[in-house]
C-alpha cells in the first residue's frame, strides 16, 4: 500500500493551480472536466503520481468557497532552506502566516504558509 494523494476542494481552479505550479514549484500533472458531475479535478505534485504522492485539487463548478473545518491540520513541505523559500515565496505574493525559525519547543525550522483558499501548508527544513 502508499499513500496516493490529498484531496483539497478549490474555490477558483486556475487560482490554486497558479499557487501550487508557480508559487510552491509543484507541476500541473494532468486535468479533466467532469461535465455530468460539475466539476473538475487537477492533479499538481513534484514529480509523477507513480512515484510521489500529489495533491487532488477538486473543482466543483457551483461552489466557490469552502470551510475548511476545526479537523484539518495542515500540508507539509520539506525545503532545502526554510529562510530562502519563505522570503521566495512573499515575493512572489504568496500569504506567510509564520515566518520561518524554530518550532515551540524544538529547534526544527519551519515556517507556515496559506495557500488562496486557507489551507495551511509547513514548509520544514531538513532533518
Amino acid at each position: 500500500m502508499r499513500l496516493l494523494h490529498t484531496m483539497l476542494r478549490v474555490g477558483n481552479l486556475e487560482r490554486s493551480i497558479s499557487f501550487y505550479t508557480e508559487i510552491l514549484g509543484m507541476k500541473l500533472l494532468r486535468q479533466k472536466d467532469y461535465p455530468d458531475g460539475k466539476f473538475t479535478l487537477a492533479f499538481v505534485g513534484y514529480g509523477e503520481e507513480s512515484d510521489n504522492t500529489v495533491i487532488e485539487l477538486t473543482f466543483n463548478w457551483d461552489v466557490d468557497s469552502y470551510d475548511i473545518g476545526a479537523g484539518f491540520g495542515h500540508l507539509a513541505i520539506q525545503v532545502d532552506d526554510v529562510y530562502q523559500a519563505t522570503e521566495r515565496i512573499r515575493q512572489q505574493g504568496g500569504k506567510i502566516i509564520r515566518d520561518a525559525g524554530p518550532m515551540n519547543a524544538g529547534t526544527t525550522i519551519i515556517a507556515f504558509v496559506e495557500d488562496p483558499d486557507g489551507y495551511q501548508i509547513e514548509l520544514i527544513g531538513p532533518r
